[in-house]
């Protein structure tokens, strides 16, 4: 019974806060939202420091330490990790400029394959969103490259300095990619499925291809792995295949688990060398 009054009680003192929505629906909409009761009051306070004190920097200090120190322990930082910027563009950009960008940084674009909105929040769900591309690997080509696209329209991306990679159907997408034609200089795929409906598609390959496979992946068979290595060989790419041993599927989540006999486990050592191996390859390509 208290589970449910406590964050009913809870509800009720926000609502208090926003008397507003005694009239309105509340929607938050930045600048334009609706002010709570407190804001107000501190608004006030801020007045008459300026009125009666002059607004002295050292009690403004002093409320922005203790507002940045909340900010701190909500999200377990350091308070020097928190800086206050308005709210707005001019915020945002002061964010972005204080970076320190330097020529020669990676620009990386996660691309979106579902499309907006489009989640899956449990295992059947996402196995199903996975199974469409998969089934219509036109499809996956067009949204990745739609993707690639974006990235290399950024005024500041080398378009001749590309990569991509993927973990799991992210390493599908991956390879894919460079089968579609595209102008990438490398992908890599960690434990991602490496069949393809037509193999013969290899030969449009632009780039190199690491390939960072659990020798154990019940998911991706001996007779797949060895059916894409004679594509690999056929279509004369640049590629390289590694295999862990001892090493499933989903071998670099942590969230897997450490059963190997479900399939899909992680494993630290396959996870740490793996890592190591994509810095070596790109560092070989992108130089």
């Amino acid at each position: 019974m208290n589970d449910t009054i406590t964050p009913l009680k809870q509800l009720a003192a926000i609502r208090r806060e926003f008397p507003g929505t005694d009239k309105w629906i509340y929607f938050e909409t930045s600048a334009r939202g609706l002010m709570p009761l407190g804001a107000r009051d501190a608004v006030a306070r801020y007045l008459d420091d300026r009125i009666y004190e002059g607004g002295a920097k050292k009690t403004m200090r002093d409320v922005l330490e203790r507002v940045r120190g909340k900010f701190a322990r909500l999200i377990g930082a350091a308070p020097d990790e928190i800086a206050i910027v308005k709210n707005v563009s001019e915020g945002i950009n002061a964010i972005v400029t204080s970076l320190p960008w330097q020529r020669g940084d990676n620009a990386v674009l996660c691309a979106d394959i579902y499309g907006k909105g489009v989640r899956a929040d449990n295992p059947k769900d996402a196995a199903a969103l996975a199974g469409k591309y998969k089934g219509d690997r036109a499809l996956l080509r067009a949204r990745v490259n739609a993707a690639l696209e974006q990235l290399k329209k950024l005024s500041m991306v080398d378009t001749k300095r590309t990569a991509a990679m993927g973990y799991c159907f992210g390493g599908t997408t991956v390879l894919e990619l460079a089968r579609s034609g595209a102008d990438v200089a490398a992908v890599v795929s960690f434990h991602g499925g490496l069949n393809t409906p037509n193999a013969a598609d290899a030969k449009s390959i632009k780039g190199r291809v690491l390939a960072l496979h659990g020798a154990d992946d019940p998911f991706v068979p001996a007779t797949e792995v060895s059916a894409f290595e004679e594509e690999m060989r056929k279509a004369n790419v640049d590629w390289q295949l590694v295999s862990y041993g001892g090493a499933v599927h989903s071998f670099t989540d942590w969230n897997a688990g450490g059963d190997n006999s479900k399939g899909a486990a992680y494993n630290e050592k396959a996870d740490k060398r793996s890592w190591e191996a994509m810095k070596v390859f790109f560092a070989e390509v992108l130089k």
